[in-house]
């Protein structure tokens, strides 16, 4: 999931690292050891977890992005060292901002995880952490209150503080406050004393748990694969009669048949995950082949140039799936099920995901209880037929909501560029009579739908103007059927939504 990162840049931060007469000759600042501990932390997501994208945010009583949502990871190193000291810490102002950025940039659908990084001061005054916790608890209108985010998020808090300094003033318990009122989070804080080793392991301990690699081996028949899941798959809970059971992805993953993609259809999913296929052979190699700086360029080259030629199941897989339009069905763990796709963002660039499916024996309704699925040489007639259709998914009669073509007012240019086309259809009668009766009917079922009775009202009155304002050599049935769909229009407010709007029958030779 995407990461913004959040540092305080204000004074505070500028503090030296400790206090005591041992260290009184150290350089070391709060400030410049998160720095440092920020940049061993986005090294670890390069090695580990190289498709996340992070981004930088500074803040004090202003803030400021000072890298937008990138996966180049040196360039957020860079920008992370070269950060300014601005004046006092004021929360208030980055959190409710930041809602803005993430739903700019990703929606409210993708989870976003935040990394505040400060040293516990809760600031002063209007905009302090104290002062906003404390409006959270007497605001009216929830939705007004920077926290939670308005997309899913987890706030995770870093404190570059002693376990003295955050006793004092209640500090840890606001910032408890503070992840609470996300409800997803933790709150980080030193283990021991304050010093530059035990604030790296501070954001080390982070990064192993929320961007660590999660590789495992994917099989089918006697081939199998070495694959990463980008991002990594989280634990899923599942409620059973008495109890709730946690279900964790293991160590293989198992093909165990193929699906035509229509068959499959858009099944409902947990999650989906990239499927990037990797050597772990090379990558324990090279740990061992740690010599000189020569030694370590001639290894990571040969491993280069040899990685494209090597044979891989993976890269089969995905162009099979591809060229076949097919989906391959795995199993998860137990009882657990999910498929295998090729998928495009490009018209050049595919690459194959997993999705997975809800635990249990039957995460899809219209093939019955996976653990039966079999190959059709098992059945003795064809389930598709001689006519080779496809049997599933089993579709409705009647077609969806959202399956039709509907009409969309959300802004106003939307409402007007309809009732223009019902104009211009207008002013070319007769000869376009069937479509104007068409959209006039379609404008006239949206207007009851949405509640908009004054608008076929609005829509009788144009259509009598249009009426007057037709030209002296215009056809004698245009004025006839402006005059009919005006009056019709009209009566038709009061009648059913189902209720069409005909054209009037005429015995001129233009009518239509």
């Amino acid at each position: 999931m995407p990461t913004v990162v959040i540092l305080d840049a204000s004074l505070s931060m500028m503090r030296p690292l400790t206090t005591s007469s041992a260290d009184a000759s150290s350089t070391e600042t709060r400030r410049s050891v998160a720095q440092t501990s920020l940049c061993s932390m986005f090294d670890y997501i390069t090695a580990n977890d190289r498709m996340e994208f992070c981004s930088l945010v500074v803040f004090s009583s202003l803030y400021e992005v000072l890298v937008p949502f990138t996966r180049d990871h040196n360039e957020l190193k860079r920008a992370v060292q070269s950060v300014d000291t601005y004046d006092k810490t004021l929360l208030d102002t980055v959190l409710t901002s930041l809602n803005t950025y993430v739903m700019e940039e990703w929606g409210s659908i993708t989870p976003v995880q935040i990394i505040l990084v400060t040293d516990g001061n809760p600031g002063i005054g209007a905009g302090s952490l104290c002062q906003m916790l404390a409006e959270m608890n007497v605001q009216v209108d929830p939705k007004k209150n920077p926290l939670p985010f308005v997309f899913p998020s987890e706030l995770h808090v870093f404190l570059v503080a002693s376990q003295a300094e955050l006793q004092q003033g209640h500090t840890l318990l606001h910032y408890q406050q503070l992840v609470d009122a996300n409800s997803s989070g933790q709150l980080h804080t030193v283990e021991g004393a304050l010093s530059p080793k035990s604030v790296q392991s501070m954001f080390l301990k982070y990064a192993e748990s929320q961007h660590s690699m999660f590789s495992t081996t994917l099989h089918c028949g006697n081939l199998s694969s070495d694959v990463q899941l980008f991002p990594r798959p989280k634990t899923t809970a599942v409620e059973k009669d008495t109890e709730v059971l946690s279900k964790e992805i293991g160590s293989d993953l198992h093909i165990f048949g193929f699906l035509d993609m229509v068959d499959i259809a858009s099944p409902p999913s947990l999650s989906r995950h990239l499927v990037i296929p990797i050597n772990l052979r090379d990558k324990s190699s090279e740990g061992k082949d740690g010599g000189g700086e020569k030694g370590e360029d001639e290894t990571s080259s040969a491993v280069s140039t040899e990685e494209g030629k090597a044979p891989s199941f993976c890269v089969l897989l995905h162009g099979s799936l591809k060229v076949n339009n097919m989906v391959a069905m795995v199993q998860i763990a137990e009882d657990w099920y999910g498929m295998l796709y090729s998928w495009a963002d490009s018209k050049k660039k595919s690459n194959m995901m997993l999705s997975l499916y809800e635990p249990g024996s039957t995460p899809l309704s219209w093939l019955g209880k996976t653990s039966l699925l079999g190959p059709c040489l098992a059945f003795d007639e064809n389930p598709y037929g001689d006519n080779n259709k496809t049997p599933f998914p089993v579709r409705p009669a009647q077609k969806r909501s959202y399956a039709q073509n509907p009409v969309v007012w959300i802004k106003t240019g939307n409402l007007q560029s309809d009732v223009q086309k019902i104009l211009r259809y207008a002013r070319k009668l007769p000869d376009k009579t069937p479509v104007f009766y068409k959209e006039l009917n379609r404008l006239r079922r949206a207007a009851l739908s949405f509640g908009m009775q004054e608008l076929l009202l609005g829509i009788s009155s144009l259509l009598e103007r249009e009426c007057t304002l037709l030209p002296g050599t215009s056809h004698p049935d245009a004025a006839l059927q402006l005059t009919h769909a005006a009056k019709m229009v009209k009566n038709s407010v009061s009648k059913e939504y189902t209720y069409n709007i005909v054209p009037l029958s005429t015995n001129f030779s233009g009518a239509t």
